[in-house]
């Protein structure tokens, strides 16, 4: 946790549904909220009303300008929809400041790797919420995996089997191209995609189909499927659905030389093939169902603590802009590949 006397003065940049948890994330973190930018004058007064009687401190409606303006705010968290991305970070980017972006980077792959170029070329330290690395079952995943314990990786396994009502996708703009760039792939399998490479390693070709469902009406896709054929030699699959009824965790089981892994439900379940197992994590919601919010804060104030001790330390954050590129590859392939019916080469 951030101590009190490094304590940071963070403006937090959207008033919609995942603001909350930044709000919670903030306090937890031991930071200070000093400003929140919303589109929605009386959205953004409700949370900064929310926000004090949380801290305990009065917390300003801001604009823009003026969070770009100020030297007191030391970063932005930017939890806008994606469509909003280049029009909200330019004037940060000019004032040098720090940005921790919500997923994702953009609503395509040209438009996420033009935000990480202008964020490189500014010098601009740009994270992404990516919270499903901070799980505890994740980090112990990411160790067995660095260790070289496990072997070399055979097959991937990654489903996400979630639920979203009609009425999730009737609110004006989302599921759409224009607002956020896709449907399942790049609103909710992203969070997915991300922690599955970042221990499975790069996909190098994907053959996939997605399509639209008729429990939605929708403009983008509720449901995918791809065949993947990873850098390293490994093969793997890829379902992603919201139309699951009623929703169950997203998994990821990695089979290795030496044992198969498993993430699930906040739980790292690991077997060896010499009849060991073992268990790490805590097992918690993680908003595949009815409720889209139905998850701990605590995995985005994972994700704020190390962006704070990544600026302090001049690190790249655990999940960093450029990282982030490799997920929103896959999903351009993934598109591709469905679009014109054959296998895609995925883009490094």
């Amino acid at each position: 946790m951030t101590s009190a006397g490094n304590l940071r003065n963070v403006a937090l940049i959207g008033a919609g549904m995942v603001a909350r948890t930044h709000v919670a994330a903030i306090a937890g973190a031991g930071l200070r909220l000093g400003a929140i930018v919303g589109r929605g004058r009386a959205r953004a007064e409700a949370l900064a009303q929310e926000a004090e009687a949380l801290t305990g401190a009065p917390v300003a409606l801001r604009s823009l300008a003026q969070v770009a303006a100020d030297p007191g705010i030391d970063f932005a968290i930017v939890a806008t929809p994606p469509d909003a991305r280049l029009s909200v970070i330019a004037p940060l980017i000019a004032a040098g400041k720090p940005i921790l972006l919500e997923k994702p980077v953009g609503r395509s792959l040209a438009e996420a790797r033009a935000v990480v170029a202008a964020c490189a070329a500014a010098g601009v330290p740009l994270g992404v919420v990516f919270q499903h690395r901070m799980r505890a079952a994740s980090r112990r995943a990411a160790a067995l995996v660095a260790s070289g314990r496990l072997g070399a990786l055979g097959l991937a396994e990654i489903a996400v089997p979630w639920w979203r009502a009609q009425a999730y996708y009737d609110e004006p703009g989302r599921g759409t191209h224009a607002r956020d760039g896709g449907g399942v792939l790049i609103s909710q399998a992203i969070h997915t995609i991300d922690l599955a490479l970042s221990l499975a390693g790069p996909v190098a070709r994907v053959s996939a189909m997605t399509a639209t469902t008729r429990f939605h009406s929708m403009e983008t896709e509720d449901f995918a499927v791809a065949g993947l054929h990873f850098a390293n030699g490994a093969v793997g699959s890829l379902v992603a659905s919201t139309a699951s009824f009623p929703g169950a965790a997203e998994s990821i089981t990695l089979h290795f030389e030496r044992a198969s892994l498993r993430l699930a439900s906040g739980l790292c379940h690991v077997q060896w093939r010499d009849g060991g197992d073992e268990t790490h994590g805590q097992e918690a919601g993680t908003g595949g169902g009815a409720d889209p919010m139905g998850f701990t804060h605590h995995w985005h104030q994972g994700i704020l603590e190390d962006f704070v001790a990544a600026l302090d330390e001049g690190r790249a954050p655990v999940a960093s802009g450029a990282a982030a590129l490799a997920a929103h590859a896959l999903i351009d392939a993934i598109t591709v590949s469905d679009r014109t019916g054959q296998p895609q080469e995925v883009p490094a």
